[in-house]
Formats: C-alpha cells, sequence, structure tokens
C-alpha cells in the first residue's frame, strides 16, 4: 500500500474497472463521523427528524432538483446514517482524457462520488452554521456503494 502525505490510505472498495457515472442503479450508505446520532431519533417504529435531519433532507432533495442526471428511487434517513437507491440516466457522458493524471482525489464529473461529495458538503455547511462550530466533520470521509446489477437485487434492496 502506498503512502500519501505519509498516511496510509484506505485501499478503495470500489469496484475495479467500473466508471460510477455509468447509466444504472446504486444502493449508497452514507454515515455520519463517529456514528454520532444526528439525525433524529426512532420512536414507536418511526424516525422523528431533528433539526439536523430535516436539513439533510432538504439538501438531499435539493441535490436531485440541480442534477438532472440524477434520480433518487428510495432514501430513509436513520439516527447516524442515509441509505438511498440512486439512478444515473445520462445521455451526454463525459469522458476523462485517459492521458491525462488528475490524481487520487479525482472524481468523474456526474458520478456517484462527484454526487456525495457536493451533497455531503452542502449538508455539512448548513449544519455547522446553525451549530456554530466551523469545520467540524459531520460526516464519516468515505461512503458505501453498490452497483445494482439486476432486477432481483433492485428489489432485494428496496425491501430492506
Amino acid at each position: 500500500m502506498k503512502k500519501y502525505k505519509n498516511k496510509y490510505r484506505i485501499t478503495s472498495a470500489r469496484a475495479k474497472g467500473w466508471d460510477y457515472a455509468n447509466n444504472g442503479a446504486y444502493f449508497i450508505t452514507i454515515c455520519t463521523a463517529d456514528r454520532k446520532k444526528l439525525f433524529g431519533k426512532i420512536i414507536n417504529n418511526e424516525m422523528i427528524l431533528s433539526d439536523i435531519g430535516e436539513i439533510v433532507k432538504e439538501e438531499w432533495t435539493k441535490s436531485f432538483e440541480i442534477r438532472k442526471e440524477l434520480s433518487c428511487d428510495a432514501y430513509v434517513i436513520m439516527p447516524n446514517h442515509l441509505h438511498a437507491i440512486i439512478w444515473i440516466k445520462q445521455f451526454d457522458k463525459i469522458k476523462p482524457d485517459q492521458k491525462q493524471n488528475y490524481g487520487v482525489a479525482y472524481r468523474s464529473p456526474k458520478s456517484i462520488s462527484s454526487f456525495v461529495s457536493g451533497f455531503k458538503s452542502s449538508a455539512t455547511r448548513r449544519i455547522n452554521e446553525i451549530r456554530n462550530t466551523p469545520r467540524l466533520p459531520v460526516w464519516q470521509t468515505h461512503f458505501h456503494d453498490r452497483i445494482i446489477r439486476n432486477e432481483k437485487e433492485y428489489t432485494t434492496i428496496k425491501q430492506y
């Protein structure tokens, strides 16, 4: 494993050879930093959003209004994470220049990674404004994703 800025990097869990800007369905889970229960509480089997949870819901909804290539099929906000099924449907996909060196932090435009990064950034900014906690992390650095490959997988995940 190579070092980056004298720290070990976590090996990517992304599917090798898969372009995460490809059209298709993706199941993602985004967790809070230190798994803190920021978004609300479950009372009588119902999720009651906190003020921070309401911000997450608003920013999530707004994300799909400004990104026309994405749609959200289903999502649920839990006390310390968010699950969602997202579809990418784009007709004018941008292909990166294969000769260009983009570096370790490169995110393909209109990809799941660029979407999650933008969502987390806008939600964090608003959350930290109301908490008066500039630069305090709200989210874990990484997120979990699964490429949904067929109808059976899709149905199983959606029921989850």
